[in-house]
């Protein structure tokens, strides 16, 4: 049996974050209620097609990315018939996913303080921007910005660069997962709805770990490094092997770092006293990296990435996204249904089960 088998969730919510969170509750075997404005079109990433992508039943593939498994129904809620159906579906629900600004849930009637009266169980998980004192709109590249990720994103001499994915929708997504089921938990033992509310920018900050930690404890002000690491080397560095390829090492501890130079043929740069502590290896890197690079040059890059993996020495190519779903690793994520191909928001396993696979999307249906 399903954890959420008999849940029944109301989403409220469109683009990314909101979203991610009903097709996982989908997965764990909720039923999941898409709600869609229709003088919209629905959730508007239905139209957000990439340069040259023919949109068919209203399934764009940034839709299909975090929209699986649900059913969706086209709602206007400022037709009273639409909002009256609204409220009895919310008496039957266990969870509402919502994404409103402050204030417009208030408007429309469907806060938490309106569906609570009708449903004193339900817990409504609210994404917002900056938090409800704020009324400010929060999109994930102005976050990114404002959070301090596009100041530090980017090679050296590059302008601050946006990460090439909604990575602060995906963090508050996350977070808001957590918390929802922390409330379901608790209304387990209490019989108590909740209001579970997570702010984008709460999500992006709280983020930052390290980098963060590195400014209020040692007031140092992370710079652009493209990938390398500010408290570990060699770590994200990008090299080159012998046949053009690209590859990055993730080398964490000194022992790792002695046997990389064994393979690399200069086992003596591990007992050198510029590289052989991490502490030293972060101070010298300009030194360093150039060294492994010309070693690393002169391997290809299937032979060296099976002698690191045989050494138990963290090290991958740096794959495209075709490469990357060519792995084994990548096959249980996917979901595939009529042309479409969607990918897991749970990723976990319980006793080995990774959950529902879904097999719909929802479709325009005005």
């Amino acid at each position: 049996m399903l954890l959420l088998e008999n849940c029944k969730v109301i989403e409220l919510a469109s683009v990314l974050a909101g979203p991610s969170v009903g097709q996982f509750l989908a997965e764990l075997g909720a039923e999941v209620i898409k709600v869609e404005n229709p003088a919209t079109q629905g959730d508007v990433t239905r139209s957000w097609q990439i340069k040259g992508e023919q949109v068919q039943n209203g399934i764009s593939a940034y839709f299909a990315s975090v929209n699986w498994g649900k059913t969706s129904v086209f709602w206007n809620l400022q037709n009273p018939s639409d909002f009256n159906q609204l409220y009895d579906l919310v008496k039957q629900a266990d969870i509402v996913i919502a994404s409103y600004k402050p204030g417009d849930a208030e408007k429309l009637k469907v806060s938490y303080t309106d569906l609570q009266k009708i449903n004193p169980a339900i817990i409504y998980g609210h994404i917002t921007g900056y938090g409800n004192a704020y009324d400010k709109v929060g999109y994930d590249a102005i976050i990114q910005a404002e959070a301090g990720f596009m100041y530090m994103n980017g090679e050296p001499d590059s302008p601050p660069t946006k990460m090439p994915v909604a990575l602060i929708d995906v963090l508050a997504g996350h977070q808001l997962k957590q918390g929802i089921l922390l409330a379901l938990l608790q209304r387990e033992r209490t019989g108590r709805g909740s209001y579970v509310e997570v702010s984008l920018f709460d999500s992006a900050v709280s983020a930052l770990v390290n980098q963060a930690s590195n400014w209020l404890n040692a007031g140092h002000i992370p710079q652009r490094m493209g990938s390398q690491h500010p408290n570990i080397v060699p770590y994200g560095t990008i090299f080159t092997t012998q046949d053009q390829k690209l590859i990055t090492l993730a080398v964490g501890t000194d022992k790792q770092f002695a046997q990389l130079c064994s393979i690399l043929g200069i086992p003596e740069m591990a007992e050198n006293e510029n590289f052989a502590t991490n502490a030293q290896r972060v101070k010298n890197a300009e030194k360093l990296l150039p060294i492994l690079q010309e070693k690393i040059a002169e391997w290809q890059k299937e032979k060296l990435l099976d002698a690191l993996h045989k050494a138990k020495i963290p090290a991958g190519g740096v794959n495209t996204l075709p490469e990357t779903f060519a792995l084994p690793f990548s096959q249980e994520l996917l979901f595939e249904s009529n042309g479409y191909k969607g990918i897991r928001q749970w990723i976990g396993k319980i006793n080995g089960n990774r959950g529902k696979e879904l097999q719909k999307l929802p479709t325009i249906h005005l």
